[in-house]
């Protein structure tokens, strides 16, 4: 008698637990996300190949910042005037 009891009262409290969780839309089982890799198709020669690839790419360009052209200029000092 007593797991029968025992076990109706697990099985409305798992059933409710279930209803908030699913209300408030947390996930009981998270799913790990993979990310996706994009490889340029390459010969397959592992590390000796990536360092092949790798002295042939141009090298990233630094970053420099953009002078303004002299109407952006000129309408920021009319404004500030």
């Amino acid at each position: 008698m007593a797991d029968l009891i025992k076990e109706l009262v697990s099985g409305v409290v798992d059933s409710a637990l279930k209803e908030i969780l699913k209300k408030t839309g947390v996930k009981r089982t998270s799913t790990k996300r993979t990310k996706r890799r994009t490889r340029t198709a390459s010969s397959g020669g592992g590390i000796l190949a990536d360092i092949l690839e790798a002295a042939i790419r141009k090298p990233a360009k630094k970053q420099v910042s953009r002078r303004k052209t002299s109407a952006a200029r000129s309408k920021t000092r009319r404004r500030t005037a």
